[in-house]
């Protein structure tokens, strides 16, 4: 397997640590957002969408990190990513895409330049709309959280869920987000972070990491 990821994307950092739970080897193959290598000729032979993560499995081509997860979850089922009963699968996806689907796609690189390049906000601004909607987005999160309390997000093995809210608790610290606020999250954030999967994959260990 080939990794396409760029060791800032919190999107491919869930994809590491999905691999990593699982025992997975695979090739990294870095992509530098920040130089806009996602829209070279030799990246854009291999994504149509222009995004990190992509993962190629054999003559298999995916993208998006959360179906990603879910592939290698169905093909390497041990050890499982989501609960067996129905009603905890949707509990889990539920609270990763509370991440990747009410918070992420609102602080993305793309959103983040279009507010200033386009826009014309000032970094101040920017940092400001950033750290108001991940902030009120982990609220909602802690909410859920404290409704049902765990080791991590979902009972006591982490989960698809985990691999989402550990990525954007690095990236709320990278934009001095406030976290006091919900301690139910930064409960789970600090279990999963004593697990070898999600250390040894985290931004700074990365091949790529500037």
């Amino acid at each position: 397997m080939q990794l396409y990821n760029y060791w800032r994307s919190s999107a491919s950092y869930r994809v590491r640590i999905a691999l990593a739970l699982k025992g997975l080897d695979c090739e990294y193959r870095a992509v530098h957002l920040g130089r806009n290598e996602q829209f070279g000729e030799s990246y854009a032979s291999v994504s149509a969408a222009r995004l990190v993560p992509l993962l190629r499995d054999g003559d298999q081509v995916l993208w998006q990190s959360l179906a990603i997860i879910e592939y290698l979850d169905e093909t390497h089922p041990e050890p499982p990513l989501l609960p067996r009963d129905p009603a905890g699968r949707a509990r889990v996806r539920a609270l990763a895409y509370d991440v990747a689907c009410e918070i992420h796609p609102l602080n993305n690189l793309r959103v983040l330049r279009y507010l200033v390049h386009d826009l014309k906000l000032g970094e101040e601004d920017k940092d400001r709309w950033y750290r108001h909607w991940v902030e009120t987005g982990l609220e909602a999160l802690e909410r859920q959280l404290a409704a049902a309390p765990a080791t991590y997000c979902h009972g006591e093995q982490p989960t698809l869920a985990d691999c989402a809210l550990v990525p954007q608790i690095f990236n709320a610290r990278r934009f001095a987000c406030r976290t006091d606020h919900v301690p139910q999250v930064m409960r789970v954030f600090d279990a999963c972070m004593k697990l070898d999967a999600f250390e040894r994959t985290r931004p700074e260990a990365c091949p790529d990491a500037e």
